[in-house]
């Protein structure tokens, strides 16, 4: 693995620096095992609490969730989409950053916040780590694939990148409730279809729209889902984590239905992005000179 590309990936964006809280990070577990397990109790998913069934469980993975105050945000994502700022506001509620958090001292945000954090703590102990999106079946209990955010952080001694999915790191019982029988402190590379990977079997037939799905209200199917998720985890390569809201203008505004010119455009980014590391260069000339690509729609733009 070639140095600069290492090099670049322990830099941090305006969504993975931790400021002021870098030394604290510092001091949580290098054991990422015992990292991922501290993080998860940290935090709630919003779906978990969206969930009527489970809001009246009073013997959840996360606690008592009927003691989650009903007049705090089900999805807290708006209010904490830094890294930074989810750390802040945990040490706000509780001091003591352990297992045994209070219910109603967790943060409720999603995957790719959980993914933001676990890479920002890895970058924080001077590890390459990178942000990654794409689509999981694993996480949806179905055949279809949907929308989901994980970590990949470079392991010295194996000189490879690993992937992690900080999101849904549980016990067992809940692990086997969801069928995954594979580590997810280093999961298999077919069982993550990445953005690219996913719009470019859209494009080829090999994969029908319903398989691929983003979790929107109404929830969003096959090329305009795998578009998303491609820019998404295109920004992410780039050290550049953008928020759920944020997508490229001018595809937003067409509602993600190009004409065949732009979708030959990204099949020549997706491509590249089948091999991130190999393709770094090509891909950073494009991040640096193609700025549709880069100027972004969002809550008020």
């Amino acid at each position: 693995m070639k140095n600069e590309i290492l090099e670049f990936y322990k830099q941090t964006s305006c969504y993975t620096d931790l400021g002021l809280y870098k030394e604290f990070a510092k001091s949580l577990p290098d054991d990422i095992k015992t990292l991922c397990l501290l993080l998860r109790h940290q935090t709630i998913h919003p779906f978990d609490l969206k969930d009527e069934e489970q809001r009246d469980d009073t013997d959840s993975f996360y606690g008592d969730m009927t003691k989650v105050p009903k007049t705090s945000l089900i999805f807290e994502n708006d209010l904490f989409p830094t890294a930074q700022g989810i750390i802040a506001e945990l040490l706000r509620r509780d001091k003591n950053f352990s297992l045994n958090r209070n219910i109603q001292d967790k943060v409720h945000v999603c995957c790719r916040e959980d993914a933001i954090l676990l890479a920002s703590i890895l970058k924080a102990k001077g590890k390459p780590a990178k942000v990654r999106s794409g689509f999981a079946s694993y996480v949806s209990k179905t055949d279809a694939a949907g929308d989901h955010w994980i970590t990949e952080y470079y392991n010295e001694e194996q000189k490879r990148w690993i992937i992690v999915d900080a999101d849904i790191y549980f016990n067992d019982e809940i692990l086997a409730e969801y069928e995954i029988d594979f580590n997810l402190l280093d999961i298999p590379r077919e069982k993550f279809i990445f953005g690219a990977e996913a719009y470019l079997k859209l494009r080829k037939k090999e994969l029908k729209e319903q398989e691929i799905y983003y979790a929107s209200n109404p929830i969003t199917y096959g090329i305009p889902a795998a578009i998303r998720g491609l820019f998404y985890d295109f920004h992410s390569l780039m050290n550049n984590e953008i928020i759920f809201l944020h997508q490229p203008k001018y595809a937003k505004e067409k509602n993600f239905l190009l004409s065949e010119e732009e979708y030959q455009e990204l099949d020549e980014l997706a491509n590249l992005m089948l091999e991130p590391s190999i393709n770094f260069l090509k891909l950073k000339e494009i991040w640096e000179t193609n700025e549709k690509f880069r100027i972004l729609s969002g809550g008020m733009n």
